[in-house]
């Protein structure tokens, strides 16, 4: 018997697939190195849909990527919408509940202690089939399917609305870069949890969205990373950090043939890309975007410093950031970051981001300038250069930096910063750490940075 839910049964100004390619054999999935189809994964998607409560809005927990992608689906064609809080920290979790009143926690494991109103995935069939009679979802294109949150790494977390309409042009301009770097059909490996947007882009969109394969699990310790990818057929493609790419490249652990790799969520240095490169074999791709727009650029560090602009977006300078109009925005938004045009307006660098910028004495720098500084002294595994949150006597914030640097003291460090930046720009105090507290994706959580120096 169809399911059919109240979305196939009223007109809407404009409808999108829920799965733009309307192929029941194609794989979407992998699993314990077995493929699931793209039949297979909508006939999961009906079973889940079937039982989810009446609500606006869930809180999608679920680490196995084909678990969550089974559960944004459900949501979406119940008409609710996915909520991404920036952790799964209870905490975090209990905050993006709060803000929205009704709401439940959907997830795949069993959790102690679990959200107030959490369900369980029920146990589904191995291999389901779908009636022949059952129609392919389509979802209004103005639908709010997503609510993605900020990580938190320059205040507090905030929410963003993501319509269907606005994923479905943002992951236009994702598949164009890639169909032009490696082809219309590969596999991918993510190392970042599907609740961050970029993790929701690159693994839970391409393969709703193209002809894409995506690992359902999220390896994290590089010999983890190497049996996904030989879990996955060739092409593949690796979807990471700049921590995580670090981590493989000093590990010496050899991988599987690479199509690209990808990273994002922190800058790139360029010494780490071309290692990478020389390592791996494959070009690595950096894209550029942020929850409130998504990615809208791109470029190989290892070789390029300018950021390419995908079809459709426009940059605007503003003293204060940068104005992005693109497909996927329903209104222009305007970041932080401060860049410079080139090529007809096609192409950008970063100057640094405005919160960022600091001058004192007349003089200016960047905190984003300042880290990687402090990151290329040899010895330095982690690190970041912020400012405190209050303002001495004649209201100048002072910098701070937490290193990560067995073997090396203080002292050498500051000798080491004083050779490569101006002397009023030293951060003091700079404490050794035995680790940062960064998150899933590698960020800084600010309150997190500052805590631990306090501690």
């Amino acid at each position: 018997m169809a399911i059919v839910y109240d979305i196939y049964q009223h007109e809407a100004p404009q409808r999108l697939p829920l799965l733009s390619m309307a192929v029941p054999g194609r794989v979407l999935a992998w699993r314990d190195g077995k493929p699931a189809s793209a039949a297979q994964f909508l006939a999961h998607v009906h079973q889940v849909a079937a039982g989810l409560p009446v609500a606006a809005a869930a809180v999608n927990l679920c680490e196995d990527r084909y678990a969550f992608l089974v559960a944004f689906c459900a949501i979406a064609l119940r008409g609710q919408a996915n909520l991404l809080p920036s952790s799964r920290a209870p905490q975090a979790v209990d905050e993006v509940m709060a803000a929205h009143p009704g709401c439940y926690a959907l997830g795949e494991q069993a959790l102690d202690p679990a959200p107030h109103g959490y369900r369980r995935l029920p146990a589904w069939d191995a291999a389901p089939s779908l009636d022949a009679d059952t129609p392919w979802p389509l979802i209004p294109a103005s639908q709010v399917v997503a609510i993605g949150y900020t990580s938190g790494s320059t205040g507090t977390p905030s929410a963003n609305v993501k319509t269907w309409r606005s994923l479905h042009a943002s992951t236009t301009g994702n598949l164009a870069m890639l169909h032009a770097a490696v082809g219309r059909h590969f596999e991918v490996v993510a190392t970042v949890p599907p609740q961050h947007m970029y993790g929701m882009e690159m693994s839970v969109l391409l393969p709703l969205l193209g002809d894409i394969g995506v690992h359902a699990g999220r390896p994290f310790f590089p010999a983890d990373v190497a049996a996904a990818l030989a879990a996955l057929p060739a092409p593949r493609v690796l979807v990471t950090t700049p921590v995580h790419l670090r981590a493989l490249v000093e590990s010496g652990m050899a991988l599987p043939p690479l199509a690209a790799m990808m990273s994002a969520t922190a800058p790139l240095s360029v010494e780490l890309a071309q290692r990478a490169e020389q390592r791996f074999g494959a070009p690595l791709l950096e894209v550029f975007g942020s929850t409130e727009t998504c990615v809208f650029a791109s470029r190989r560090p290892a070789v390029d410093e300018d950021w390419i602009l995908y079809d459709g977006v426009h940059l605007h300078p503003q003293p204060d950031g940068t104005q992005v109009e693109a497909p996927q925005l329903d209104a222009p938004v305007v970041l932080a970051d401060i860049v410079s045009l080139s090529a007809g307006g096609r192409r950008f660098r970063l100057r640094g981001r405005h919160a960022d910028m600091l001058e004192i004495a007349g003089k200016r720098a960047s905190l984003g300038d300042l880290s990687r500084r402090l990151l290329a002294i040899p010895g330095v595994q982690d690190g970041v250069v912020f400012q405190l949150d209050g303002a001495d006597a004649l209201g100048v914030h002072r910098i701070a930096a937490l290193v990560v640097a067995p073997g090396l003291d203080e002292h050498a460090i500051l000798d080491a910063l004083r050779r490569a930046i101006d002397p009023l720009f030293l951060p003091r105090p700079l404490r050794l750490v035995a680790s940062l507290p960064r998150n899933e994706t590698g960020k800084l959580p600010h309150a997190a940075v500052l805590a631990l120096l306090d501690s």
